[in-house]
């Protein structure tokens, strides 16, 4: 940025932008300006009078920005501070976000003059609407592709239940991102100072967030039913365990049953003496195994 001392004598000055500032900035432009900038504590705060409130000169509004994080696995949350001021905007942000850039697009595309920051503050939240869409619908091709893995797996691994807490994450990310820009348009839309084309366009900004809470609500059901899926694929698969452990108990408790009776010290003990009854204990037992097995089999147990 520079010769900010020269800022307040340029014509037609409707935005200043500053992106990851310095202090000497900061000053430059508060100094030109006759304000100051909130600190960045105050910006993160979330109660409603730190995310939006006006005087009788200006409107402070505080606003979190959403983009993908250089990994590409979920999203890195930027606070953005809105001043509006005599016509002019001032926004202070401390990260690269594509809303802003996407919106110096929209601006030099659209072939219409700027004439108020109200319009650039209106196009920013537009195109970061937009933004936020786009991320919603990169959530619901995932949900969707997960969805589909699982139909083809039987048998989910612990890397299909690590997914969905994923996706639930950064669907509550998102949803928290797109709320505190709910409650920052309305405040505005009951504003005195936005009126005429400006109010239109933040009304129509605020249905279509709207809309993202509900598709919001609609990928949690989804993420919902798919953990409750995989959570009945693995008590399935646990019960069908604890099924052949059983099983396999209540098989051999006769045969042990009957080596208990043979195994006792008594003196007078039946086939004591008799030169096959060793033979004769094994087959009993193996009688006895046999036919619980094939009880158990007619029940459909196994």
């Amino acid at each position: 940025m520079a010769a900010l001392s020269d800022l307040e004598s340029l014509e037609n000055l409707i935005w200043i932008d500053l992106q990851n500032p310095t202090p000497s900035e900061i000053k430059d432009v508060e100094a030109n300006f006759e304000f100051k900038f909130q600190s960045r504590q105050e910006q993160l705060e979330i109660e409603s009078s730190s995310r939006y409130f006006e005087t009788d000169d200006e409107i402070i509004a505080n606003s979190n920005f959403l983009k993908f994080d250089s990994s590409g696995e979920g999203f890195i949350s930027s606070a953005v501070s809105f001043i509006l001021q005599d016509d002019v905007l001032f926004t202070y942000r401390e990260s690269d976000l594509g809303s802003f850039s996407e919106c110096v697009k929209k601006i030099k595309a659209s072939g219409r003059f700027f004439h108020t920051g109200k319009q650039i503050l209106a196009t920013l939240l537009e195109t970061d609407t937009d933004n936020d869409a786009d991320l919603l619908e990169s959530l619901g091709r995932q949900i969707s592709a997960l969805s589909r893995e699982m139909s083809f797996d039987r048998d989910p691994s612990e890397e299909v239940i690590l997914q969905i807490s994923s996706l639930l994450e950064l669907t509550m990310t998102l949803r928290q991102n797109v709320i505190d820009k709910q409650r920052v348009l309305s405040a505005m839309l009951k504003s005195k100072e936005f009126e005429g084309e400006e109010y239109e366009r933040l009304r129509i900004v605020i249905k279509d967030i709207n809309s993202l809470i509900d598709h919001t609500n609609f990928n949690f059901e989804r993420l919902e039913y798919l953990q409750n899926t995989v959570m009945g694929l693995i008590n399935i698969e646990q019960n069908k365990i604890i099924k052949i452990f059983t099983v396999a108990s209540v098989i051999f408790m006769p045969p042990t049953l009957i080596a208990s009776i043979y195994g006792m010290n008594f003196a007078h003990t039946a086939e004591f003496n008799w030169r096959y009854g060793f033979w004769f204990a094994i087959v009993l037992m193996v009688i006895s195994s046999s036919v619980t097995l094939v009880f158990f089999k007619r029940k459909n147990w196994l």
